[in-house]
């Protein structure tokens, strides 16, 4: 009885305000939460952090890239971000001559900056509640109709937001679509780097380090927003100029105590805090095994062939800092959500709910069913995203030369189609693609992946999920005869052969390439995963939707008077904590701050990641630590119990003032299952100090003009 108790209480925290737990929607936090933040320090009002009609927070906060939060830190369009949200534009600009990875860069002014193509930051200009827009005309129907004007109703919410383009706009789903929200952007796309660390500071432990307190990671890059001269959009342009913003956080040089209210202010990507258990059943032992298991092989192979050339390091360090990252996540978050036997806890919660639904009577005839399909629905989905997991690790991220494969594959299917524009747009389109794919690429690293982990994708999945040719050929072939049937036969992997083909090559020529064995394995590959993997993965998935929507009103229903938070979608969301310390395990307790003295400790040259830069061992030998000393020493990074998940990677971390303190990076470990399950014990997020950032910007770069443009707060 006592067990049953306690996971119970682990899994009702998800429906009730918590100090720790949450991320709230910005526009509701004055009906929900605004007492409780008052109650923990917070002095400002609502309006001063989302208000759609005159400046807040939520301007000075931006979408950064595809999927990190930046945040505004001068009246020029100065933000701030983390150093790994920037490092594929670092990367970009390196070379072996010009190393910004290992060197760092700094501009020392304005005309130094380097554009970034792709780049955009989106700001969010209001969100509003758009359920009963989206609803209108859909209570009569069901299954496909629906579902039909559902989308049109969005469809036309979405048209008339945007106002011919000028805004970019998405209605999501709350609650598995009880509630519907419209978000509406200004997207800006001159975006330039302006300053970063070098790797040793900005990625400093690397991915021993990543996921773990303490830390000593000054994980932040420095760009700059470009706007015409009527501080709207605009394509880069040397006539642009730096962007006004409507707000811009206050830097903080106060610091941080432990049980200081602390607010992070971003765009949280992805959380299923409602999962029945099924799900996290699959996750924790089905899902999370297979990738690591795929990831280990892959990062073993860059791994090694990163150590044993400097050129190849380059290359390959953001793809292997990408591929890293979920590994060691999916394996912190296993193993929390073993010691919170989550499993049992919903299973106890699910309890919980049936007998308040029979004590309503709709159990038998709203819930019962939902429940049995969820029964049948998760069998076949866990078979399905088994194999549909393989795929995404070997075929369409793990083995490279696929990727030029599936570009000729849709060039090849739409000359078939006669779609003669369509055609000629995918050519320049992959001709433009060419340089930046073979700039980071080694066909030798490539050939190990390939002859590595098509045997796990045959080994690892049912014959019916892969084509017979490949069964066939890979067991009769070991890894290098794999490699001379296929791999090096290919013109993919020469860049002059491609660029030939694509810039000048008739449509015969390149119909001809469906014969080359690149892309006819790709064909196979892609054919079989479309047409029997993704396909079922998701009916299933909208199958299992519907019942959680179901499921979820009656969750709402049964707590009826408490608040809720919908799960992160990567949009604009509030989690509010305390500046806190924790146990990670039993016999070990951790403090709330690390100092550059901590850097020192871990100084090792002899390790690519721990190699502190000399300019920084000079600071500390001199102790010319200037006005960024607290007790002899640099603060440099802390804790929080804010929850935060990927997508928060940048956010603002803000006292109750409202003033810049940190920047959020990271998670623990040992609480890396907040996405599925949040334990107010052990989840802790990670920030930069803001003043390690500022005394590393100031004293170890000499970029100190930087800070000029800044509103620093003593």
């Amino acid at each position: 009885m006592k067990n049953t108790v306690i996971t119970l209480l682990i899994f009702f925290s998800a429906f009730h305000i918590s100090a720790k737990e949450g991320m709230w929607i910005p526009l509701l936090l004055e009906k929900y939460n605004f007492s409780e933040m008052q109650q923990m320090g917070f002095k400002l009002s609502p309006q001063d952090i989302y208000d759609a009609n005159h400046s807040s927070m939520k301007d000075a906060v931006v979408i950064f890239g595809r999927g990190c939060t930046g945040e505004l830190i001068s009246n020029e369009g100065l933000l701030i971000t983390n150093h790994h949200c920037g490092f594929g534009q670092i990367q970009s600009h390196s070379s072996v001559e010009h190393d910004y990875l290992t060197n760092g860069f700094w501009a020392m002014d304005k005309s130094e900056e380097l554009a970034n193509k792709g780049l955009t930051v989106s700001f969010l200009e209001y969100m509003e509640d758009v359920t009963e827009k989206i609803m209108e005309g859909t209570d009569a129907l069901e299954g496909e109709a629906k579902a039909n004007k559902i989308k049109g109703n969005t469809d036309k919410v979405n048209s008339d937001a945007s106002e011919n383009g000028k805004y970019k706009t998405a209605v999501k789903p709350l609650f598995y679509g009880n509630q519907y929200f419209l978000y509406v952007y200004k997207v800006y796309k001159d975006i330039r780097l302006v300053g970063a660390p070098p790797s040793a500071i900005g990625k400093f432990g690397g991915d021993t380090d990543n996921w773990m307190w303490p830390r000593h990671t000054g994980d932040f890059s420095i760009f700059r927003i470009y706007a015409d001269k009527n501080n709207e959009p605009a394509e880069y342009s040397e006539d642009n100029v730096p962007f006004q913003p409507k707000k811009f956080f206050p830097v903080s040089m106060k610091g941080v105590q432990e049980g200081d209210f602390t607010m992070v202010f971003g765009n949280p990507g992805s959380t299923t805090q409602y999962w029945p258990h099924q799900a996290v059943d699959i996750t924790m032992n089905q899902r999370n095994p297979d990738r690591i298991a795929l990831r280990d092989k892959k990062l073993e192979i860059i791994g090694a062939d990163m150590d044993a050339d400097p050129k190849v390091r380059i290359q390959y360090a953001a793809k292997y800092a990408g591929i890293s990252n979920s590994w060691k996540k999916w394996q912190g978050e296993s193993k929390g959500l073993k010691r919170l036997n989550a499993v049992n806890t919903k299973l106890e919660f699910e309890k919980e709910f049936k007998n308040w639904a029979e004590q309503n009577g709709s159990w038998e005839s709203t819930y019962k069913p939902v429940f049995e399909n969820f029964e049948s629905q998760y069998a076949n989905y866990a078979k399905y995203i088994k194999a549909s997991d393989y795929y995404s690790e070997v075929v369409f991220r793990g083995v490279e030369v696929f990727r030029n494969a599936r570009l000729i594959n849709t060039i090849i299917n739409n000359i078939e189609n006669k779609q003669n524009e369509k055609v000629e747009s995918l050519r320049s389109a992959a001709l433009g693609g060419l340089s930046a794919f073979f700039k980071d690429y080694q066909q030798s690293t490539d050939e190990k992946l390939f002859a590595a982990l098509l045997p796990m994708l045959v080994d690892g999945l049912s014959p019916e999920f892969l084509p017979e040719e490949l069964v066939e050929m890979v067991n009769k072939s070991d890894g290098e005869k794999l490699l001379d049937k296929v791999f090096r036969k290919s013109i993919l992997t020469d860049e002059m052969k491609l660029r030939k083909v694509l810039e000048s090559g008739s449509e015969k020529q390149l119909l001809k390439l469906r014969k080359d064995p690149v892309v006819a394995l790709f064909n196979q590959l892609n054919f079989k995963y479309e047409a029997d993997i993704s396909s079922v993965v998701a009916k299933v998935s909208d199958e299992i939707t519907e019942g959680m929507k179901v499921y979820m009103a009656g969750l709402m229903e049964m707590k009826k008077g408490q608040s809720f938070y919908p799960d992160a979608n990567l949009t604009l969301r509030v989690a509010y904590g305390k500046v806190e310390a924790y146990e990670p395990k039993d016999g070990v307790e951790y403090k709330y701050y690390t100092t550059l003295s901590g850097i020192m400790e871990k100084d090792n040259p002899a390790i690519y990641d721990y190699d502190v830069p000399e300019r920084l061992k000079e600071l500390y030998t001199a102790k010319d630590f200037g006005r960024y000393e607290v007790n002899g020493d640099v603060p440099v990074c802390f804790s929080a119990s804010n929850h935060t998940t990927g997508g928060n990677s940048g956010s603002p971390v803000v006292n109750g003032n409202g003033e810049l303190i940190g920047v959020n990076f990271d998670r623990c470990w040992e609480g890396t299952m907040s996405d599925i399950m949040f334990d107010p014990e052990r989840c802790r997020n990670i920030s930069l100090d803001i003043r390690y950032a500022l005394f590393l910007i100031d004293k170890f770069a000499g970029a100190g003009y930087l800070l000029d443009e800044m509103e620093i707060v003593y």
